[in-house]
């Protein structure tokens, strides 16, 4: 047995592969559809969950992280170490840290042999992934619960990500621009492109065609890693193949250390919509 284990919630994009390797439990955050509450991960896939979001946007939102579903999480962690790392996305964005700091409450009466801290990743999808990551590779190492949580600190400080959108229609739901502008920028055909800073999903730019936003995202991650080894996770929403010749193009463009590919969490595919691409990344030391 290790020493520690690490929890993620749902939105961190790690694939199936990944959570067996690293013995990773993720805490599924609830979607919900035409009033019918879906475990983003458990009852539904993500490519499930995008078909639902295609029948009926407007009935497709998410459900709100609990305590519940974390407390669950430290059960099944707690099989595997008496030390756990939680990592969650960004608490300005979500109420999963804070769900996540309540359920320890509860786990210290069910669980008094577990020891629990919860790192807020300051960021969302596979960026948050790699933060998960740097625990987990901590934790394989045989690293105290200490030394596993500044291994994923130091990573939120050197991760980000850049989603292109293939629509704005949807951006209104993340309270950053009202409705009607929304609805203009679709009917103008604005793909905007989205990073994270400070915990807050940003907005980076804007561009009209696909292949152009493609083209600048690939420029703004050469810019930051150059030709030194670099950590990538491509990710998308219910976009397959163009997924995997974004892959292929990172692959022969860059010096990858790591390549990974990711289907964007459904959690926030709500407020993106499908055919999103994006890249979360970090240059190796």
């Amino acid at each position: 047995m290790q020493k520690v284990a690490i929890v993620a919630d749902s939105v961190a994009c790690l694939t199936r592969e990944m959570v067996e390797q690293y013995g990773i439990t993720i805490a599924p955050i609830p979607i919900s559809f035409q009033g019918k509450i879906y475990r983003d991960w458990v009852d539904i896939t993500p490519s499930e969950a995008y078909e639902l979001f295609l029948k009926d946007p407007d009935s497709f939102k998410t459900a709100g992280a609990s305590p519940g579903i974390f407390l669950e999480a430290y059960r099944q962690a707690s099989k595997r170490a008496k030390n756990i790392l939680c990592v969650t996305l960004s608490v300005k964005l979500s109420g999963a840290y804070d769900a996540a700091r309540q359920a320890i409450e509860e786990a210290r009466k069910e669980l008094p042999q577990i020891s629990v801290e919860v790192v807020d990743s300051k960021t969302v999808t596979a960026s948050e992934g790699f933060v998960a990551l740097a625990g987990a590779r901590a934790a394989e190492a045989g690293k105290s619960l200490a030394e596993v949580v500044k291994a994923a600190e130091e990573m939120r400080e050197r991760v980000t990500f850049l989603a292109l959108l293939e629509t704005i229609r949807h951006v209104y739901r993340t309270g950053r621009i009202p409705k009607i502008a929304a609805m203009a920028g679709s009917v103008l055909r604005i793909k905007p492109i989205l990073t994270s800073s400070g915990g807050v999903v940003r907005f980076m730019g804007a561009v009209r065609s696909r292949a152009h936003g493609i083209d600048k995202m690939l420029k703004i991650m050469r810019n930051r890693v150059g030709q030194s080894p670099a950590h990538v996770a491509v990710m998308h929403a219910y976009a397959p193949d163009e997924a995997e010749k974004l892959k292929e193009r990172v692959s022969a463009e860059f010096n990858c250390a790591e390549l990974w590919l990711t289907e964007f969490s459904p959690v926030m595919g709500y407020a993106t919509g499908t055919g999103t691409l994006g890249l979360a990344f970090y240059k190796e030391d």
